[in-house]
């Protein structure tokens, strides 16, 4: 099981950023593609209080979550570079 899942979507920048942080880190990570529709993310919603994405998610972060790319970036940079 990986330790961190990333929900995201395929046309997103934002996520795109996380995503090549990650395969660049080599850190092992889930993807879960989320529903284009934002009204269709209740499960993302249930997990974070949004609907928005990218959005890691860990037991390991201090809030179980990270929902910025750029806050995600630094934090895998920061853990894992």
């Amino acid at each position: 099981m990986s330790a961190f899942t990333l929900y995201d979507r395929p046309d997103c920048p934002y996520s795109k950023r996380v995503r090549r942080v990650l395969d660049v880190l080599e850190v092992d990570h889930e993807e879960i593609i989320v529903p284009e529709s934002k009204p269709d993310r209740d499960d993302l919603e249930s997990i974070t209080g949004q609907r928005g994405v990218p959005v890691l998610v860990s037991d390991d972060l201090p809030d179980g979550y990270l929902d910025d790319s750029s806050e995600i970036s630094a934090y895998l940079k920061e853990h894992y570079n």
